[in-house]
C-alpha cells in the first residue's frame, strides 16, 4: 500500500469511541461504577451472559416501555368500546331480544381483544424504537476482539457522541478502572448501508405483498362472465349433499330415508301411552306417570328446563310476560300471538296429559318441543308448572302449621 493511499484511508475514518476489555464480570461491574460516576451517558456493557447488578452499576433507570404498553392498552380498550358503541348504538342500532343497545358485558370480548392487540403492538414497536433498531452496523463490530463478547469477553464501550468523551481522558479512565486492553474504535466516515441482498429482497417482498390486495381490488371493481378464481378448491367444491336435491345413491333419488316399515329403533318402542303421549285410554291423563318421581329433585329439574325453554315467552312466573313476548308487544307485530298465562282458568283446568301434548306437539303459535326436550323433562316441566299454578292460588291449608304465624304479623 502506498503512502498516499494510507493517508487517504485514515482521512476517511473517524473515531467512533473506545472499547475496553476486562478480565471478569466483577471487574466489569467495578469499572462500570467508575464510568457511571464519571457522568458518561452514551456507553454500554457487553458480556456473554446476564450479570446481576449491571443496571445498578450503570445507573440505569426503569425503562418507559411498561408505561407505553399501559397507555396503548388503555387506548385500545377505549377505541374498542367506542367502536362498538358507535356501530351498535348510533350508526346501526340493532336490538337483539330486548337487550340494551349499549351493553358493557356484551362489549367486553372486543374491548379485551383491542386491549391485547394495542398492547402487543406497543411492546413490539416500542422495544424496537427504544433500542434504536434496526441497526445494521455498530462501531464495536469494527473490533476483532469484540467477537469474544459472545463467549468469554467482558467489555465496556463508550461512544464518541457522549458529551464527556475525550479520547485520551476516556482511555485513561477505562485503563485506571482495570481494563486489560483499551482499543480505539475507528469506523468509516460514511457508515455502510443495507446490504444489497436485503434491499433486493425487500423490494421483491413488497411487490409480492401488494399483489393480493391489487388482485382483490381489481376483482371487486370489475365484472365478468367467468367464475371467480378459487385458490382453495376443497372448500368450494367439496363432496356434499344439498337439501332438496336428488341423491344418486338411492334409486328413488331421496336424500332422507323413511323408516323401514314395521320396525322400531332399539330403545324407542314408546309403548307406554301415559308416559310417552299423556293419554290413558281415550282420555288425557289427569295424573303424572309412574316414571316421574315427584320429589324436590324433579321439581328443580322442571324449574331449570322451564326457565330455559318456556320462560322466554311465558315469563318466569308463567304469566306470559317473557322477554320475547314483551319485545313483540313493543313492536306491535300484527302476526304476534301473545302466549297464554299459565294461571288462566282455561289452562289451569287442563289435564296434565293435555298440557304434555301441547309441549310435545305445540299449540297455537307455540312450536313443538318433543324433539328438543326429553320425555322425562317434559313431565318435570309440567310438575313445576303445577307448582307455579298452585303458588298463585294457594290457601292457608297449603302452608305448614308451624309457619302460618309468620303470615300474620
Amino acid at each position: 500500500m502506498s503512502a498516499h493511499s494510507s493517508t487517504s484511508s485514515a482521512a476517511a475514518e473517524r473515531v467512533a469511541g473506545v472499547l475496553a476489555q476486562y478480565e471478569s464480570a466483577d471487574a466489569l461491574l467495578a469499572a462500570a461504577e467508575k464510568v457511571r460516576d464519571a457522568g458518561y451517558q452514551r456507553w454500554d456493557l457487553h458480556s456473554p451472559h446476564p450479570i446481576h447488578g449491571a443496571e445498578e452499576a450503570m445507573g440505569q433507570r426503569m425503562t418507559v416501555l411498561p408505561w407505553i404498553v399501559l397507555l396503548l392498552g388503555i387506548t385500545g380498550a377505549g377505541l374498542g368500546l367506542l367502536l362498538q358503541w358507535w356501530t351498535n348504538s348510533i350508526n346501526y342500532p340493532f336490538l337483539i331480544s330486548g337487550k340494551p343497545l349499549f351493553s358493557l358485558p356484551a362489549f367486553i370480548p372486543i374491548v379485551f381483544e383491542c386491549t391485547i392487540l394495542f398492547a402487543a403492538f406497543a411492546t413490539f414497536f416500542g422495544m424496537w424504537g427504544l433500542n434504536q433498531l434496526p441497526q445494521f452496523f455498530h462501531p464495536v463490530f469494527a473490533s476483532e476482539r469484540f467477537r469474544r463478547a459472545t463467549s468469554d469477553g467482558f467489555f465496556i464501550s463508550v461512544e464518541a457522541e457522549d458529551p464527556k468523551f475525550q479520547q485520551q481522558r476516556t482511555t485513561e479512565l477505562l485503563s485506571s478502572a482495570g481494563a486489560q486492553l483499551v482499543e480505539t474504535l475507528m469506523v468509516p466516515a460514511t457508515l455502510p448501508g443495507l446490504p444489497q441482498g436485503i434491499k433486493v429482497a425487500g423490494v421483491v417482498l413488497t411487490i409480492l405483498g401488494l399483489l393480493p390486495p391489487a388482485v382483490i381490488l381489481a376483482a371487486r371493481g370489475s365484472t365478468g362472465t367467468s367464475p371467480r378464481v378459487h385458490p382453495i378448491q376443497d372448500m368450494d367444491f367439496q363432496p356434499k349433499m344439498k337439501a332438496q336435491k336428488a341423491n344418486p345413491l338411492f334409486a328413488d333419488g331421496r336424500e332422507y330415508r323413511a323408516p323401514v316399515a314395521g320396525t322400531v329403533a332399539r330403545g324407542e318402542l314408546q309403548a307406554d301411552d301415559h308416559f310417552e303421549r299423556g293419554v290413558v285410554g281415550e282420555d288425557w291423563a289427569k295424573t303424572f306417570p309412574k316414571e316421574l318421581t315427584i320429589d324436590q329433585a324433579s321439581l328443580e329439574r322442571g324449574r331449570q328446563q322451564f326457565n330455559i325453554y318456556c320462560a322466554t315467552c311465558h315469563g318466569r312466573l308463567g304469566v306470559g310476560d317473557g322477554l320475547i313476548a314483551r319485545r313483540a308487544t313493543e313492536l306491535e307485530d300484527p302476526a304476534w300471538v301473545p302466549p297464554l298465562s299459565l294461571h288462566a282458568p282455561t289452562v289451569v283446568v287442563q289435564p296434565v296429559g293435555q298440557l304434555f301434548n301441547s309441549i310435545t306437539k305445540g299449540v297455537r303459535k307455540m312450536p313443538p318441543y318433543g324433539s328438543q326436550i326429553s320425555t322425562a323433562d317434559r313431565w318435570a316441566i309440567l310438575l313445576y308448572v303445577r307448582a307455579l299454578q298452585r303458588s298463585q292460588n294457594a290457601t292457608i291449608d297449603d302452608v305448614p302449621e308451624n309457619q302460618r304465624a309468620a303470615l300474620n304479623p
